[in-house]
C-alpha cells in the first residue's frame, strides 16, 4: 500500500523509491530485461493511507484484499522523536487502530506482523523482556515505588490522551500553520511522554499504537518486531547499503569533518545498533514461523527484539574510537580540496557543559579564519552549531540509556532455523565485528549512498582497511 493521490502516483513511486533504487540491483543482474515484468508480478501497488477510514482504500479492491491476503506487515509510521502530539498520535497509534480494523475483516488472514520499535520500553532500566504491551499500562507508573501515591491507581488512558492531542489543536491561540502552534503542539506531546515514562512522543505513540493492536487482535495471530537502532546493510543484499541519515549518521558526518568534538553522553552507554539486513531476516523468520503455524500455535502475541546490546554490545566510548581511526586515515576534504582533521572525541555528562563545549570550539574556528570567513559562511557555521546543540537535545535519553533489550525470543527464533536458512538469513548479532562494520561498511556506504561521494577524496578506496585499537 502506497500514499499517493491516484494509481499512476502510486505506481510512480513504486518505480522511484523501491523498483529502480540500487539496493536491487542484485535483482536486475539477476533478471536483466525481464526485471520490470518480474517486480510487476510480484509487486501490486494500492493507493492508501493509513490516516482514512478502511485506510482509504476503494470498497471494490477492499472486498478483493480481504478476500485475498493472508499476511499484513506493517511498517507504516511518523519516525521524527519531537513530532506534534496530533501528527504523531494519527500516524504511530490510530493508524495501527485502522489497520487492525481492516485486517478483522479478511477470511483468511495467517498472521498481523507490527513493526515498532525496541524503545517503546521507554524509561525501564536494566533487562526489558520481550513482552507485549496491555491497554492502559504506564511505564511511569510501573517504575514508582511500591509505597508511593503518585502513580498507584493512575493507568494510561489512551482515548484521553488522543483528545488531548486533538482538542489542543482546536483550543490553542495560535493558528493552524503558525511556528508558534507547532511548537506548542510539540511541547504538549514531550510533556505527556515524559508524564507516563517514556522519553519522547515518537516512543511514547508507538508503544499506545501497540497496546490498540494488543486490545483489538482478537484472535488474529500477531508479531511485533522491536528493532534497535537500524543502520544499514551488513550483508544482503550487499555491505553499507543505507537510505537518507540514520540516527547516528548525522553524528559521524559532523565528526568525519571536523564540526563535532564533544558528544553529549555516557562513553561506557551501550549503543544498540542493529543492520538493516539482519531487521528483514528476523522478520521474515517470524512471519516463516508464525504465518503458517496451525491456529493455536500461532495465536497471541509474540514480541521480539532484534537488537544487538544483550549479545553483541557496542559502547560509545568504542565507536567513537572506530570513528576517530577511519577518518584519520580516510579523511573528508573541505572545499578547498583539504582534508579534515578530526580528534579523539570528547564526552560530555551535563548539557550546560556540552553547548558550553561546542559554542566555544567553533567560536576559535571562526575567530582563526575571521579575515577569511565570509558572512555567508559565518551564518552557515552558526547553523551548523545549532544543529549540533540540538542533536545533543534530541539523543540525550539515548545516549545515557539504561535499559538492555532482551533477545531471548530472536535468539530462538533463530536456534530453531536450520543450518542453511541461517546461512542464507543471518540475523545474529555475534558474528558482527563492529570495528570492521563501521570503518569498513557502514561509513563507506554512508559515503556513498547518503553523501553520494561528497567529500571523499578522488585518489581515496571506498574502503580501508582498519587495524583494531590495542586497547579494545
Amino acid at each position: 500500500m502506497i500514499k499517493a493521490k491516484d494509481t499512476e502516483a502510486a505506481l510512480k513511486r513504486l518505480h522511484n523509491e523501491v523498483v529502480n533504487i540500487e539496493l536491487f540491483k542484485c535483482l536486475r543482474e539477476i533478471h536483466g530485461k525481464d526485471y520490470q515484468l518480474f517486480v510487476a508480478r510480484k509487486l501490486v501497488p494500492i493507493v492508501g493511507n493509513i490516516l482514512e477510514a478502511n485506510l482509504g482504500i476503494d470498497t471494490e479492491l477492499a472486498n478483493e484484499i480481504m478476500d485475498e491476503v493472508d499476511i499484513i506487515v506493517n511498517s507504516a509510521g511518523n519516525t521524527n522523536f519531537h513530532e506534534r502530539f496530533d501528527v504523531a498520535m494519527d500516524n504511530n497509534t490510530l493508524g495501527p487502530l485502522r489497520i487492525v480494523s481492516f485486517a478483522q475483516q479478511f477470511r483468511k488472514l495467517q498472521l498481523f506482523l507490527h513493526v515498532s520499535t525496541a524503545y517503546v520500553n521507554g524509561k525501564r532500566e536494566g533487562l526489558v523482556l520481550e513482552k507485549p504491551f496491555r491497554l492502559g499500562d504506564s511505564i511511569a507508573k510501573e517504575l514508582c515505588p511500591s509505597d508511593s501515591s503518585r502513580y498507584r491507581n493512575e493507568l494510561l488512558d489512551i482515548v484521553a490522551e488522543i483528545k488531548l492531542a486533538f482538542d489542543s489543536r482546536r483550543q490553542s491561540r495560535h493558528s493552524d500553520d503558525s511556528a508558534s502552534f507547532s511548537q506548542e503542539i510539540r511541547d504538549l506531546g514531550l510533556k505527556r511522554a515524559k508524564l507516563h515514562g517514556w522519553q519522547d512522543t515518537y516512543v511514547f505513540t508507538k508503544a499506545m499504537g501497540e497496546m490498540v493492536i494488543n486490545s483489538m487482535r482478537g484472535n488474529i495471530p500477531v508479531v511485533v518486531i522491536r528493532p534497535s537502532v537500524i543502520e544499514s546493510t551488513w550483508r544482503d543484499p550487499f555491505p553499507g547499503w543505507i537510505q537518507g541519515n540514520r540516527m547516528v549518521d548525522p553524528v559521524i558526518i559532523y565528526y568525519g569533518k571536523g564540526l563535532m568534538r564533544s558528544f553529549l553522553g555516557d562513553p561506557e552507554c551501550v549503543f544498540d545498533v542493529i543492520p538493516a539486513d539482519m531487521v528483514v531476516n528476523a522478520t521474515l523468520a517470524s512471519m516463516a514461523k508464525h504465518g503458517s503455524a496451525p491456529g493455536a500455535a500461532a495465536a497471541g502475541m509474540h514480541v521480539y527484539h532484534v537488537s544487538s546490546a544483550m549479545s553483541n554490545p557496542l559502547v560509545y566510548d568504542d565507536m567513537f574510537k572506530f570513528f576517530f581511526q577511519h577518518f584519520t586515515r580516510s579523511p573528508f576534504v573541505d572545499a578547498a580540496g583539504q582534508p579534515s582533521v578530526v580528534q579523539p572525541m570528547r564526552f560530555c555528562k551535563r548539557m550546560e557543559q556540552y553547548v558550553s563545549e561546542v559554542e566555544t570550539t567553533n567560536a576559535l574556528a571562526r575567530g582563526s579564519r575571521t579575515q577569511t570567513l565570509s558572512r555567508r559562511a559565518h551564518d552557515l557555521r552558526a547553523k551548523i552549531v545549532e544543529r549540533i546543540i540540538h542533536l545533543g537535545r534530541i539523543y540525550e535519553p539515548y545516549t545515557f540509556y539504561g535499559a538492555r533489550f532482551d533477545n531471548a525470543n530472536t535468539m530462538a527464533l533463530l536456534a530453531g532455523m536450520s543450518l542453511e536458512e541461517r546461512v542464507r538469513f543471518p540475523f545474529d548479532p555475534r558474528s558482527v565485528d563492529w570495528m570492521d562494520y563501521f570503518t569498513n561498511v557502514h561509513i563507506p556506504g554512508l559515503k556513498k549512498h547518503v553523501m553520494k561521494g561528497r567529500g571523499s577524496l578522488r585518489t581515496a578506496k571506498h574502503f580501508c582497511l582498519v587495524e583494531r585499537p590495542c586497547d579494545l
